[in-house]
């Protein structure tokens, strides 16, 4: 059961294979992406049961050293988190559209987590740092009351680290929106 995630980014991209390897063979967890982001960076994710995760992260902190740009873990993360990291939601249809961009991959996946968990809505897509300068995005959909409050939320846990760069919220988008969407 993946109930918690964890993100090590690196500056070092040969580094960053060594410590993907270290991470998965450390504990029972799984990778989830390892690779390249803008800019010259090395982005892994991997997801599992908290213990694992906690586990695999600690021992690839410790073998990162000077290369650690960032770290994080959630325990306990919405079960819609993974599928729209991996690409694998299954929304299929559009209605309010919400979009949070963030300076940081790792700001992304906290906002989205939030936002998921504060209120009735689905997430569609959590987009981390590749081919973006090394920024995160997600979208979500649902009624506009709930989308709101979910953008909000999501906003609100990263507000304090000044790396959120935009939000909008979107009532009707046009139909045509959904093929970029979802």
């Amino acid at each position: 059961m993946e109930n918690a995630i964890g993100l090590i980014e690196m500056s070092s991209i040969a580094k960053g294979f060594e410590v993907a390897d270290t991470l998965v063979k450390t504990a029972d967890s799984t990778l989830v992406e390892a690779h390249t982001v803008c800019p010259g960076k090395f982005l892994i994710l991997i997801t599992g049961k908290v213990g694992d995760v906690e586990r695999s992260i600690e021992a690839g902190i410790g073998l990162a050293g000077h290369n650690l740009v960032q770290k994080l873990v959630i325990p306990n993360i919405h079960e819609q988190l993974v599928p729209a990291m991996r690409g694998t939601s299954s929304v299929s249809e559009l209605g309010a559209l919400g979009v949070v961009e963030t300076f940081s991959a790792a700001a992304a996946i906290i906002a989205a987590d939030a936002a998921a968990k504060k209120a009735d809505v689905q997430l569609i897509d959590v987009r981390l740092a590749n081919a973006l300068g090394g920024k995160g995005y997600f979208t979500l959909t649902g009624n506009v009351e709930d989308v709101k409050s979910a953008v909000n939320a999501g906003c609100d846990t990263i507000k304090e680290e000044g790396i959120l760069i935009e939000r909008v919220v979107i009532p009707r988008p046009d139909p045509s929106l959904k093929y970029s969407v979802l």
